[in-house]
Parts: C-alpha cells; structure tokens; sequence
C-alpha cells in the first residue's frame, strides 16, 4: 500500500521524489479510502489544518486528484475540451497540460497513475492513456463507438478503471460488453463480459477480489444488472446481486475483504447489503445475502464507505452524510446518527488515514472525526475557503502528510502532519 524507497523522476530539468504515501488513484493505492501514514493531526484548531497553497487552472469537474512520484494528476473541462494535467506535489506549479477529448463535458472520473502511465476517462466514455512523464497521448478508446457501451442515466461515466498487471479493467455497461478487459500499454482488448439487461454501467469503479481459488472482479451495473462479478481471468460472469440496485445512479464502489462484500447505493429503490461468497472450484462460486437494509434505513448516496478494522464507515441516507458505523461481518448497525455534524448538508465523502475519518460535505464543510464504532466524535471541522459555488462533491486525498481538496478549478493544500 505504500513504497518505503525513494524514486527519482525527472520531468525535463526538474527533479521530484516519489514519497512513501502516494495516492496514485481512486480511493488510494488500493481503492481502500485507506491511507496507511502515521503522525497525523488528531484534532484541528478553530480555523481547520494549515494551508499550504491554492492554485487555480485545474479546469471545471468533479474528479479528485492522484498523487504519485512527487506529481498531482487530475482532469477537468477547459475551453470546451477535455484536459489531463500534471503539477508539483511541492508547491503546485505545473508540469504539464494535455486536451485529450472534444467532448468538453465536466469529467467525474479520477486519473490513475501505473507503471508510467496516467489513464484518464471523460464522462463520454473516451479512455486515454498518457505518459506520466511528459502528458503524451499513448493510445485511447471510446466505450460506445468501440465497446457499445452505454450509462444506466445521463451523467456519463464516472468510474476509474481498475489496473491490475497489464489488464485495464473497465466497465462499458452494454450487454454484449458490460465489463472489459483492455491491455494496459496498447488498449486492445483481452476479454468482455455479456451481461443480459445490464442495464448500462454504474457510477462505481471496480475492485478485485479473491475468494478460494476464483479471482474476480466487483462492479455495479444499472438497476436491472445490479453488483456483479466478473473472472479476472476469463471475463467469465460468476454472481449477481440487484436488491439493493436502483435506476438512476448505482455509485458506492464496494467493499470487500476475504469472502464478504458490503455494497449499498442512494435514491428510492436503493439500500444497503452484506454478502458472503462461497468458492466451488476455481471457476464458480455462490453468493449469500447475510444482510440486508432497505432504503430509508441504511444507504449510502455517493459519498463511499470505509473499512476500518472490523467496521464499516460511511455517511448514511440518500443526498445526506449522517455518520454510521456497522460491523462488517454482521451487517449489524453500531450507530447510525440522524443528521450531519459541525454544520455540514448533503452527502458526504469520506477517507481515513491514522485513527481519523476525514468527511467532506456538500456544502464544502471538512469534519475530522474518530473512527470509533461506538460514536461519531467530532475533533474538528472547517470551510473549504474560496468557494466555488458548485456542490463539494470530489473526495478528499490525503497524501504525504497532506489533506487535498479539489473544489472545481482550484485545489488546495493543508498540512495535516502533527508538529509540523
């Protein structure tokens, strides 16, 4: 989850250094929310963390930020084009800026950074896979005109492909193709999935998983094709879970550990579940439902959710961040709080790192609070200064002893390193 080495990038005459906390892609390393760095900030002054910098340019969208090798990499819409940028981790001066798509469409989706590579998707379905180094095109892909793909509803696909060795693993939502396999360095396709009524991809990104001896893949699809998983290695559709699906936007990536799976999304139909799988073989498996909530008793809009120890944590209700906690092996709720804390509203998106969730609201209010499974203690909370205007959707991103926070064209750096 983390690199213990120090690694020299150059990007022309300019030098930087990978440090041991990256957070080179959706959710951290491993698509956790998880960060593994110790010596953070228990608690907050009045005013929040220090601030470190602001810089402006990142472009109109709601995708957050990678950081990997001394670099930020993010996307956003500029000038009626899809752009890919790269800037210093150390003061965010940029490094480089490369259009990549013509579809101008404010991206959702959060750039991921492999072997060299920074893969970047539009919320049109243009995948592209650029150098690291210099923001070169590499190769691309379109998910309808190549993949006959299509989205569940109409805000375009947000998910971040998953890298796994040399496959890209990405979900076009069509039913001859609703998951797909692409090599990593070239874009050509290795396998896909048919899924009958898929119903178009979800907002989640996929994760992977092991149960027995069967590696798989777990995604969302649209109401009628639900959580899915998929052979890592065939393609091969091994499950199906829809009950907790709805038909506007299924967005939470799930979480799994060993032979369980927590998955939940927003709106009317939706709710929340505990699944157990079962391996028969190396090419089958059962899955059980252990537990399940209905929406309006446990759900998680788009904020994500957090396993932390033996416990789930996320921010509960549709379009609210209510902090809640269940156990993971149970499904059994430990709290679940009726309304935001310190003054937030909307959903909320949550990270961890060092004992603290880190929950950011709608509104743009940031609350540090304990993950504790007993209660939500709040110790600390702030305003993302210069507002955009816009919902305080993107996630946060804790890296090197530092807390980033996108908020449309601008992103901003506090220290949140204790005794620094």
């Amino acid at each position: 989850m983390f690199r213990l080495s120090l690694i020299a990038l150059a990007f022309g005459s300019t030098i930087v250094s990978a440090a041991e906390f990256d957070w080179p892609g959706w959710r951290g390393a491993d698509r956790t929310g998880v960060s593994q760095e110790k010596g953070l900030l228990k608690e907050w002054p009045k005013e929040g963390p220090p601030k470190l910098w602001t810089v402006k340019g990142c472009g109109k969208g709601f995708s957050s930020i990678a950081v990997a090798g001394g670099v930020i990499y993010g996307c956003g819409s500029k000038d009626g084009k899809n752009v890919a940028w790269a800037m210093k981790e150390s003061d965010g001066s940029p490094v480089w800026e490369t259009p990549y798509a013509k579809d101008g469409a404010e991206p959702n989706a959060t750039p991921v950074v492999a072997g060299g590579k920074v893969y970047v998707l539009t919320t049109g379905g243009e995948l592209a896979c650029l150098e690291a180094k210099s923001g070169k095109l590499v190769w691309s892909k379109s998910f309808t005109k190549d993949l006959d793909g299509h989205m569940m509803s109409g805000w375009g696909y947000s998910e971040t492909p998953l890298i796994d060795g040399d496959n890209l693993i990405c979900t076009p939502g069509g039913d001859k193709a609703a998951v797909v396999a692409l090599n990593k360095n070239t874009g050509k396709e290795i396998w896909r999935t048919a899924v009958k009524n898929a119903g178009g991809a979800g907002y989640a990104s996929p994760v992977k998983a092991k149960v027995g001896d069967v590696p798989m893949y777990i995604t969302l699809l649209g109401k009628s094709g639900g959580v899915v998983a998929v052979h890592a290695e065939t393609g091969k559709l091994l499950w199906q879970y829809a009950k907790i699906s709805n038909g506007t936007a299924n967005i939470p990536t799930v979480v799994s550990r060993d032979d369980l799976v927590w998955c939940s999304t927003g709106y009317g139909d939706g709710g929340s579940a505990l699944l157990k799988i079962k391996a028969e073989g190396s090419e089958s498996v059962k899955v059980e439902e252990v537990k399940r909530y209905k929406a309006g008793e446990l759900q998680n809009h788009h904020g994500g959710m957090i396993l932390v120890g033996d416990h789930v944590f996320f921010g509960n209700a549709h379009n609210s961040g209510h902090p809640a906690c269940v156990e993971f092996k149970t499904g059994e709720i430990k709290y679940k709080d009726t309304k935001a804390v310190a003054g937030g509203s909307g959903s909320a998106a949550v990270v961890y790192a060092d004992g603290m969730l880190y929950y950011r609201y709608d509104n743009g209010l940031i609350a540090l609070i304990e993950a504790n499974p007993e209660m939500a203690k709040v110790a600390g909370s702030f305003k993302i200064p210069e507002p955009s205007g816009r919902e305080s959707w993107q996630h946060p991103v804790i890296a090197n002893g530092r807390l980033y926070l996108r908020d449309q064209d601008k992103l901003h750096a506090f220290n949140v390193k204790a005794g620094k």
